[in-house]
Protein backbone atom coordinates (compact mmCIF):
# COMPACT_ATOMS: atom_id res chain seq x y z
CA UNK A 1 0.00 0.00 0.00
CA UNK A 2 1.55 3.26 -1.11
CA UNK A 3 -0.31 5.62 1.22
CA UNK A 4 -2.98 5.74 3.90
CA UNK A 5 -6.56 5.38 2.70
CA UNK A 6 -9.11 7.96 3.81
CA UNK A 7 -12.67 7.21 4.82
CA UNK A 8 -13.87 9.42 1.96
CA UNK A 9 -12.14 7.13 -0.53
CA UNK A 10 -13.72 4.08 1.09
CA UNK A 11 -17.12 5.77 1.02
CA UNK A 12 -16.75 6.41 -2.71
CA UNK A 13 -15.70 2.79 -3.23
CA UNK A 14 -18.79 1.55 -1.36
CA UNK A 15 -21.11 3.82 -3.34
CA UNK A 16 -19.60 2.66 -6.64
CA UNK A 17 -19.99 -0.94 -5.51
CA UNK A 18 -23.64 -0.48 -4.56
CA UNK A 19 -24.71 1.63 -7.56
CA UNK A 20 -22.68 -0.28 -10.12
CA UNK A 21 -21.32 2.77 -11.90
CA UNK A 22 -19.23 5.91 -11.47
CA UNK A 23 -22.23 8.00 -12.51
CA UNK A 24 -24.46 6.36 -9.89
CA UNK A 25 -21.90 6.93 -7.17
CA UNK A 26 -21.48 10.54 -8.26
CA UNK A 27 -25.23 11.16 -8.02
CA UNK A 28 -25.49 9.44 -4.64
CA UNK A 29 -22.60 11.41 -3.14
CA UNK A 30 -23.14 14.75 -4.88
CA UNK A 31 -19.79 14.56 -6.67
CA UNK A 32 -18.81 14.86 -10.31
CA UNK A 33 -18.34 11.80 -12.48
CA UNK A 34 -14.64 12.60 -13.17
CA UNK A 35 -14.00 13.05 -9.45
CA UNK A 36 -15.41 9.64 -8.60
CA UNK A 37 -13.49 7.97 -11.41
CA UNK A 38 -10.25 9.64 -10.36
CA UNK A 39 -10.72 8.77 -6.67
CA UNK A 40 -11.37 5.10 -7.47
CA UNK A 41 -8.27 5.01 -9.68
CA UNK A 42 -6.21 6.58 -6.89
CA UNK A 43 -7.63 4.11 -4.38
CA UNK A 44 -6.70 1.18 -6.61
CA UNK A 45 -3.18 2.55 -6.94
CA UNK A 46 -2.87 3.06 -3.19
CA UNK A 47 -4.09 -0.47 -2.46
CA UNK A 48 -2.10 -2.02 -5.26
CA UNK A 49 -5.10 -3.92 -6.56
CA UNK A 50 -7.93 -3.70 -9.07
CA UNK A 51 -11.32 -3.08 -7.52
CA UNK A 52 -13.54 -2.94 -10.60
CA UNK A 53 -13.52 -4.07 -14.17
CA UNK A 54 -15.11 -1.54 -16.51
CA UNK A 55 -17.56 -2.30 -19.31
CA UNK A 56 -20.20 -0.47 -21.34
CA UNK A 57 -22.77 -1.86 -18.88
CA UNK A 58 -21.10 -0.44 -15.78
CA UNK A 59 -18.70 -1.61 -13.12
CA UNK A 60 -18.10 -5.19 -12.06
CA UNK A 61 -16.44 -5.63 -8.65
CA UNK A 62 -13.49 -7.98 -8.48
CA UNK A 63 -13.36 -10.77 -5.93
CA UNK A 64 -11.00 -8.63 -3.85
CA UNK A 65 -13.51 -5.78 -3.85
CA UNK A 66 -16.31 -8.10 -2.76
CA UNK A 67 -14.13 -9.43 0.06
CA UNK A 68 -13.66 -5.88 1.37
CA UNK A 69 -17.30 -4.86 1.00
CA UNK A 70 -18.51 -6.18 4.37
CA UNK A 71 -15.79 -4.30 6.25
CA UNK A 72 -16.56 -1.03 4.50
CA UNK A 73 -20.30 -1.46 5.10
CA UNK A 74 -19.58 -1.95 8.80
CA UNK A 75 -17.56 1.26 8.83
CA UNK A 76 -20.35 3.10 7.02
CA UNK A 77 -22.87 1.89 9.58
CA UNK A 78 -20.57 2.97 12.42
CA UNK A 79 -20.17 6.40 10.82
CA UNK A 80 -23.93 6.79 10.49
CA UNK A 81 -24.40 5.68 14.09
CA UNK A 82 -21.87 8.28 15.23
CA UNK A 83 -23.87 10.99 13.47
CA UNK A 84 -27.16 9.76 14.93
CA UNK A 85 -25.73 9.63 18.45
CA UNK A 86 -24.25 13.10 18.09
CA UNK A 87 -27.54 14.52 16.79
CA UNK A 88 -29.09 14.56 20.26
CA UNK A 89 -28.03 13.98 23.86
CA UNK A 90 -28.69 10.40 24.93
CA UNK A 91 -31.03 11.47 27.74
CA UNK A 92 -33.49 13.44 25.59
CA UNK A 93 -36.53 12.43 23.56
CA UNK A 94 -35.15 13.83 20.35
CA UNK A 95 -32.78 12.90 17.57
CA UNK A 96 -32.62 10.38 14.76
CA UNK A 97 -33.71 6.75 14.99
CA UNK A 98 -32.94 4.48 12.06
CA UNK A 99 -35.70 1.89 11.57
CA UNK A 100 -35.70 -1.19 9.33
CA UNK A 101 -38.97 -2.72 8.10
CA UNK A 102 -40.07 -4.77 5.11
CA UNK A 103 -41.32 -3.04 1.97
CA UNK A 104 -44.89 -4.14 2.68
CA UNK A 105 -44.89 -2.89 6.27
CA UNK A 106 -43.29 0.39 5.20
CA UNK A 107 -46.25 1.04 2.90
CA UNK A 108 -49.19 -0.70 4.55
CA UNK A 109 -48.56 -0.84 8.30
CA UNK A 110 -45.95 1.49 9.76
CA UNK A 111 -47.00 4.99 8.54
CA UNK A 112 -49.97 5.37 10.96
CA UNK A 113 -47.73 4.27 13.83
CA UNK A 114 -45.13 6.86 12.85
CA UNK A 115 -47.83 9.53 12.60
CA UNK A 116 -48.87 8.85 16.20
CA UNK A 117 -45.22 8.80 17.27
CA UNK A 118 -44.73 12.17 15.58
CA UNK A 119 -47.61 13.64 17.58
CA UNK A 120 -46.36 12.35 20.91
CA UNK A 121 -42.62 12.89 20.31
CA UNK A 122 -42.09 15.63 17.71
CA UNK A 123 -38.36 15.79 18.43
CA UNK A 124 -37.75 12.28 17.10
CA UNK A 125 -36.86 11.91 13.42
CA UNK A 126 -37.06 8.57 11.65
CA UNK A 127 -34.79 7.22 8.94
CA UNK A 128 -36.85 4.40 7.42
CA UNK A 129 -35.03 1.55 5.67
CA UNK A 130 -37.72 -0.19 3.60
CA UNK A 131 -36.26 -3.50 2.47
CA UNK A 132 -36.92 -7.21 2.81
CA UNK A 133 -33.22 -7.67 3.58
CA UNK A 134 -32.54 -8.31 7.27
CA UNK A 135 -30.66 -5.23 8.50
CA UNK A 136 -27.69 -5.77 10.81
CA UNK A 137 -28.43 -4.56 14.33
CA UNK A 138 -25.12 -5.87 15.68
CA UNK A 139 -23.08 -3.47 13.55
CA UNK A 140 -25.62 -0.70 14.31
CA UNK A 141 -26.65 -0.45 10.66
CA UNK A 142 -30.06 0.39 12.13
CA UNK A 143 -31.29 1.13 15.64
CA UNK A 144 -34.60 -0.73 15.62
CA UNK A 145 -36.04 -3.38 13.31
CA UNK A 146 -39.31 -5.19 12.74
CA UNK A 147 -38.57 -8.80 11.87
CA UNK A 148 -40.57 -11.90 11.04
CA UNK A 149 -37.96 -14.20 12.55
CA UNK A 150 -36.72 -14.15 16.16
CA UNK A 151 -33.19 -12.87 16.78
CA UNK A 152 -30.66 -15.44 17.93
CA UNK A 153 -27.94 -13.12 19.24
CA UNK A 154 -28.04 -12.67 23.02
CA UNK A 155 -27.18 -8.96 22.79
CA UNK A 156 -30.41 -8.20 20.92
CA UNK A 157 -33.56 -7.30 22.81
CA UNK A 158 -36.82 -8.41 21.19
CA UNK A 159 -40.52 -8.10 21.92
CA UNK A 160 -42.60 -10.87 20.40
CA UNK A 161 -45.99 -9.75 19.12
CA UNK A 162 -49.14 -11.69 18.26
CA UNK A 163 -48.81 -13.42 14.89
CA UNK A 164 -50.36 -11.86 11.79
CA UNK A 165 -52.75 -14.05 9.82
CA UNK A 166 -52.32 -14.43 6.05
CA UNK A 167 -55.36 -15.12 3.89
CA UNK A 168 -56.73 -15.00 0.35
CA UNK A 169 -58.14 -11.68 -0.89
CA UNK A 170 -59.60 -10.25 -4.09
CA UNK A 171 -61.20 -7.00 -5.12
CA UNK A 172 -64.99 -6.66 -5.15
CA UNK A 173 -64.80 -5.99 -8.91
CA UNK A 174 -62.86 -9.17 -9.60
CA UNK A 175 -65.28 -11.32 -7.62
CA UNK A 176 -68.31 -9.69 -9.28
CA UNK A 177 -66.89 -10.56 -12.70
CA UNK A 178 -65.47 -14.02 -11.96
CA UNK A 179 -67.52 -15.31 -9.07
CA UNK A 180 -66.60 -16.29 -5.53
CA UNK A 181 -64.77 -19.62 -5.07
CA UNK A 182 -66.44 -21.95 -2.59
CA UNK A 183 -63.51 -24.28 -1.97
CA UNK A 184 -59.78 -24.61 -2.60
CA UNK A 185 -60.42 -26.66 -5.74
CA UNK A 186 -62.31 -23.71 -7.25
CA UNK A 187 -59.14 -21.60 -7.17
CA UNK A 188 -57.77 -23.56 -10.11
CA UNK A 189 -60.37 -21.84 -12.30
CA UNK A 190 -59.40 -18.34 -11.16
CA UNK A 191 -56.56 -15.92 -11.89
CA UNK A 192 -54.12 -16.18 -9.02
CA UNK A 193 -51.24 -13.99 -7.88
CA UNK A 194 -48.44 -16.02 -6.37
CA UNK A 195 -44.76 -16.23 -5.40
CA UNK A 196 -41.95 -16.25 -7.93
CA UNK A 197 -38.74 -17.58 -6.36
CA UNK A 198 -39.39 -17.42 -2.62
CA UNK A 199 -38.95 -21.07 -1.68
CA UNK A 200 -40.95 -20.86 1.54
CA UNK A 201 -43.93 -19.28 -0.18
CA UNK A 202 -43.71 -21.66 -3.13
CA UNK A 203 -43.83 -24.56 -0.67
CA UNK A 204 -46.95 -23.08 0.94
CA UNK A 205 -48.62 -22.83 -2.46
CA UNK A 206 -47.75 -26.42 -3.34
CA UNK A 207 -48.86 -27.71 0.03
CA UNK A 208 -52.18 -25.94 -0.32
CA UNK A 209 -53.02 -27.50 -3.65
CA UNK A 210 -50.68 -28.51 -6.49
CA UNK A 211 -53.24 -27.42 -9.10
CA UNK A 212 -53.23 -23.88 -7.71
CA UNK A 213 -49.66 -23.28 -8.91
CA UNK A 214 -50.82 -23.74 -12.51
CA UNK A 215 -53.34 -20.90 -12.16
CA UNK A 216 -50.83 -18.14 -11.40
CA UNK A 217 -51.20 -15.29 -13.90
CA UNK A 218 -48.73 -13.10 -11.99
CA UNK A 219 -45.73 -14.20 -10.00
CA UNK A 220 -43.79 -11.84 -7.76
CA UNK A 221 -41.92 -12.03 -4.46
CA UNK A 222 -42.82 -8.41 -3.65
CA UNK A 223 -45.68 -8.37 -1.16
CA UNK A 224 -46.31 -4.71 -1.92
CA UNK A 225 -46.75 -5.60 -5.59
CA UNK A 226 -49.10 -8.45 -4.67
CA UNK A 227 -51.29 -6.02 -2.73
CA UNK A 228 -51.33 -3.53 -5.61
CA UNK A 229 -52.24 -6.26 -8.10
CA UNK A 230 -55.08 -7.53 -5.92
CA UNK A 231 -56.47 -4.01 -5.63
CA UNK A 232 -56.20 -3.60 -9.42
CA UNK A 233 -58.34 -6.76 -9.90
CA UNK A 234 -55.55 -8.79 -11.48
CA UNK A 235 -56.66 -11.80 -9.47
CA UNK A 236 -56.80 -13.50 -6.08
CA UNK A 237 -53.72 -13.32 -3.87
CA UNK A 238 -52.46 -13.57 -0.32
CA UNK A 239 -52.30 -10.56 1.99
CA UNK A 240 -51.96 -9.87 5.67
CA UNK A 241 -55.52 -10.06 7.01
CA UNK A 242 -55.36 -6.93 9.22
CA UNK A 243 -54.08 -4.79 6.34
CA UNK A 244 -56.47 -6.11 3.68
CA UNK A 245 -59.45 -5.93 6.02
CA UNK A 246 -59.02 -2.17 6.32
CA UNK A 247 -59.61 -1.75 2.57
CA UNK A 248 -63.37 -1.51 1.86
CA UNK A 249 -62.84 -2.66 -1.73
CA UNK A 250 -61.21 -5.97 -0.77
CA UNK A 251 -63.00 -9.18 0.19
CA UNK A 252 -61.55 -12.15 1.96
CA UNK A 253 -61.80 -15.31 -0.14
CA UNK A 254 -62.23 -18.69 1.57
CA UNK A 255 -62.11 -17.08 5.03
CA UNK A 256 -61.88 -20.44 6.73
CA UNK A 257 -58.41 -20.98 5.26
CA UNK A 258 -55.37 -19.53 7.05
CA UNK A 259 -52.38 -19.58 4.73
CA UNK A 260 -49.89 -18.97 7.54
CA UNK A 261 -49.36 -17.15 10.81
CA UNK A 262 -46.59 -14.57 10.39
CA UNK A 263 -44.45 -14.13 13.48
CA UNK A 264 -43.48 -10.55 14.33
CA UNK A 265 -40.73 -9.19 16.59
CA UNK A 266 -39.58 -5.65 17.37
CA UNK A 267 -35.82 -5.80 17.92
CA UNK A 268 -33.04 -3.49 19.07
CA UNK A 269 -29.56 -3.78 20.53
CA UNK A 270 -29.39 -4.04 24.31
CA UNK A 271 -26.97 -1.09 24.44
CA UNK A 272 -29.53 1.10 22.64
CA UNK A 273 -32.69 0.07 24.46
CA UNK A 274 -32.15 2.43 27.38
CA UNK A 275 -31.84 5.55 25.21
CA UNK A 276 -35.08 7.52 25.54
CA UNK A 277 -35.59 8.05 21.80
CA UNK A 278 -34.94 4.37 21.04
CA UNK A 279 -37.24 3.26 23.85
CA UNK A 280 -39.98 5.60 22.61
CA UNK A 281 -39.82 4.22 19.06
CA UNK A 282 -39.57 0.62 20.28
CA UNK A 283 -42.60 1.01 22.54
CA UNK A 284 -44.61 2.83 19.87
CA UNK A 285 -43.99 -0.01 17.42
CA UNK A 286 -44.93 -2.65 19.98
CA UNK A 287 -48.18 -0.85 20.83
CA UNK A 288 -49.06 -0.12 17.20
CA UNK A 289 -48.29 -3.60 15.90
CA UNK A 290 -50.15 -5.26 18.77
CA UNK A 291 -53.25 -3.30 17.80
CA UNK A 292 -52.68 -4.02 14.12
CA UNK A 293 -52.50 -7.78 14.59
CA UNK A 294 -55.89 -7.74 16.36
CA UNK A 295 -57.66 -6.12 13.39
CA UNK A 296 -58.46 -9.16 11.31
CA UNK A 297 -61.89 -9.56 9.75
CA UNK A 298 -63.87 -11.66 12.14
Amino acid sequence: MSRSVSWDDQRIFLSALETGSFAGAARALGLSHPTVRARIAALEEALGTTLFTRSVNGLYPTDHALDMAATVRTMAAASELFVRQAAAPSDTLSGVVRLSVSDFMAVEVVPPILARLRQSHPGIRIELVASDRVADLLSREVDVAIRNIPPVQSVLVAQKLPPVTLGFFASAQYLAARGVPDCVEDLAGHDLIGPDRNLRELALAEALRPAVAQAFVLRTDSHTTVAAAIRASVGIGVMQVPSASRDPNLRRVLPGIVIAELGTWVVTHEDMRALPRIRAVFDALVAGLSTYSDKGDQ
